[in-house]
């Protein structure tokens, strides 16, 4: 079934705790008739209303599409958090590539949290960016390769705002039983997500970029000038940049072969009072080492925010809720019995090896996906990467597309089923503590 429609209402945004505290404005027009333009965009999100921004910024007359809103997916539903870095242990990343691709991947990361905290500031102040990501980990060995990792990035790259947690400093942050220890990141930090977007598309339109909205890509016919089909009219590009991520149907091989789509689920509790301090000391959020990763932090009228829970299928479960409850309350026993107020899901992309998926598809399209739960910044800096390119500037580009990135086995076909019984296996691990 295609992605875009699975689980969504066309053009309705999910009743998430988000949703209901964003301005959402009026739906815009889809596009209709024959245009034209220097570069079409498929995907209203991060890495498409960034992409824009920044062509549009340049001089470029620019066309972004999407099948329902802006915002609308993964970009306006995600868990808000801005972490450092990609989904992979940098000194992993160095025994990899080498000392030298891994700095500059490190610094390009740097570079994306930089640029994404001047966008809130100059476009969406109302995101509330904060300060400081934790991670917990659940055992003894975990929590030595962590502090390894923490040691790492201080002694080889400076970065110095991170700091190793052991037992009672994650107790005294975390008010859970579970965590053996872990760290804490003062220089990642959480937003408001969709608060961001709708921000980032008023600046796109700002800046010249036309949005049109409930209008479904269905064909991309290469040539000297890209053809891009909706149901009502077409565009004429000169370069087209593919930014759909997880909601991007299987028109394109060469993206569907790397990046698979899975959803991911969030719940946000009554408001907590003063009850909050009883889950977090301070207003950070927080992520673990779940395969299935937990992850949460206290929203600005004090309600816990709590993501997880596996889905083995395309489409969400019948009852998202009880699973979900089940894992925050093992987690957080004094939760019990509270009052869940929204409950919502959205589905992002995932690599094999959970690093972005950065491509030049041909002669003039383009593709950034695969963030894998880090794409709050990544994605957003992935799009000013491409306008980048496109605009004559291949350094970061080529800096990205290095990451090793293979195809799933067997492709676009086989992915879903490998990745079902991979998570399965790493779920059951989860349950036993392994």
């Amino acid at each position: 079934m295609n992605p875009l429609y699975r689980n969504d209402t066309p053009g309705t945004f999910p009743a998430s705790w988000y949703a209901a505290t964003a301005d959402i404005p009026d739906q815009r027009p889809a596009l209709r008739g024959a245009h034209s333009a220097d570069v079409c965009i498929i995907g209203a999100g991060f890495t498409g209303l960034t992409a824009a921004l920044r062509l549009a910024q340049q001089g470029r007359h620019v066309i972004v599409l999407d099948a329902h809103r802006a915002g609308f997916g993964a970009s306006g539903r995600n868990g808000g958090q801005v972490s450092s870095g990609f989904n992979w242990d940098q000194h992993a990343l160095a025994a990899k590539l080498g000392d030298g691709p891994a700095r500059a991947l490190w610094d390009l990361c740097e570079d994306a949290k930089a640029d994404l905290a001047d966008l809130i500031k100059s476009h969406a102040p109302e995101a509330r960016q904060t300060p400081g990501v934790a991670y917990g980990i659940y055992t003894d060995a975990e929590r030595r390769k962590v502090h390894d990792e923490v040691a790492f990035l201080q002694k080889s790259y400076g970065y110095n705002q991170i700091t190793a947690l052991d037992r009672a400093d994650i107790s005294a942050l975390v008010k859970t039983k579970a965590y053996h220890g872990g760290s804490l990141d003062m220089g990642a930090s959480h937003i408001h997500p969709l608060r961001y977007v709708l921000g980032l598309a008023r600046a796109a339109e700002a800046a010249g970029v036309t949005i049109y909205e409930g209008s479904e890509v269905h064909n991309i016919a290469n040539g000297t000038r890209v053809k891009v089909q909706t149901p009502k009219g077409h565009v004429m590009a000169d370069h087209v940049i593919l930014a759909g991520n997880g909601y991007l149907p299987n028109m394109v091989g060469q993206v569907a072969a790397k990046v698979m789509p899975i959803n991911s689920f969030i719940g946000a509790t009554a408001p907590l009072g003063d009850k909050a301090a009883d889950i977090l000391t301070r207003d950070i959020a927080v992520a673990d080492s779940k395969f299935v990763v937990n992850y949460y932090r206290l929203s600005e009228d004090k309600r816990l925010l709590f993501g997880g829970r596996e889905s083995y299928s395309v489409g969400f479960p019948n009852d998202i809720k009880t699973a979900l409850v089940k894992r925050m309350c093992t987690l957080f026993p004094q939760l019990t019995g509270t009052p869940i107020d929204y409950i919502w899901g959205g589905t992002l992309g995932i690599t094999m090896t959970r690093l972005p998926a950065v491509q030049k598809i041909g002669p003039n399209i383009w593709s950034a996906a695969g963030f894998s739960g880090h794409g709050v910044a990544l994605s957003g800096m992935s799009g000013r990467i491409l306008a980048e390119a496109i605009m004559g500037d291949t350094n970061r580009f080529d800096t990205m597309q290095s990451l090793p990135v293979p195809n799933f086995p067997g492709g676009a076909a086989f992915r879903a089923p490998l990745l079902s019984l991979a998570m399965t296996w790493y779920a059951m691990r989860d349950r036993l503590g392994l």
